[in-house]
Order: structure tokens, then sequence, then C-alpha cells
């Protein structure tokens, strides 16, 4: 099976709602690995600030990282080659590169999965959020 694995900068929360500005790519980006892991694909996001270790324990990111440095994050590799830079891979292209077919997942522009409840209570817990 494909293992693909996203690597992105020290964030307070993957989701992409806490605060007030809410980062839509970062909600795109939870909706669509979340779609893919329930159709079994090998997707995980590692972040800087919450999973550090993951950073050095992987020869391509700490490659990468010692050569471009964190602020060239987001990384994404794909069994082992790195396939994007500097930003997150489209919906379509975590498809493709998972194996699986687009009519297979669904669209999470019509499922919430979960993250608008997590905007009213605070990523992390409680009303203030953690940012």
């Amino acid at each position: 099976m494909t293992e693909i694995r996203i690597y992105e900068s020290a964030l307070c929360c993957d989701t992409g709602v806490c605060g007030v500005d809410v980062d839509q790519s970062l909600v795109d980006i939870t909706a669509t690995v979340r779609s893919l892991q329930e159709l079994g694909a090998d997707i995980e996001r590692h972040n800087l600030a919450s999973d550090p270790l993951s950073f050095t324990t992987d020869e391509t990111v700490r490659a990468f990282i010692h050569v471009v440095g964190s602020r060239g994050l987001t990384l994404t590799v794909v069994d082992g080659v790195t396939v994007a830079t500097g930003a997150y891979p489209s919906r379509e292209q975590l498809i493709a590169f998972s194996g699986l077919t687009s009519r297979a997942v669904p669209d999470p522009a019509h499922t919430q999965l979960g993250l608008a409840e997590k905007s009213a209570t605070g990523c992390c817990g409680g009303a203030s959020g953690c940012c």
C-alpha cells in the first residue's frame, strides 16, 4: 500500500478552526485526510509542534529540513519520494497518490467530518480555543 506522509510547520491545531481566523486550507486538508483514512489509505500528517520526532526519524524529511529549513514546509512524501513542497497537495493529488478513485472518496465540501463542532468549542477544548 502506498504510504503518504505530510509534514507541516508548527501549528497550534491541525483543523484550522481554532482562534478567530479559519484557515480554509487546513480545514480542507483535514477533511481530505480523514476521508482517505476512513477508506483505508495509509496517510498521516505530522506537525512540527506536536510531533517533532517524526521530522528527525525519516531521512527524506531530515535532509529536506537540513537543506531548506522549516520555512519550506509543507512537505509531502509518497513512498519515500518528495512529491510536493511549500503547500498542501490538492484533494485530487492525494486521491491519485493513494491509488483510490475520486468516485470512492466523498467530497469534503459536502461533509463536515466533525469540524463544525470543533469551531464552536475551540480545537483544543474550551471556548477559548488554543490560539
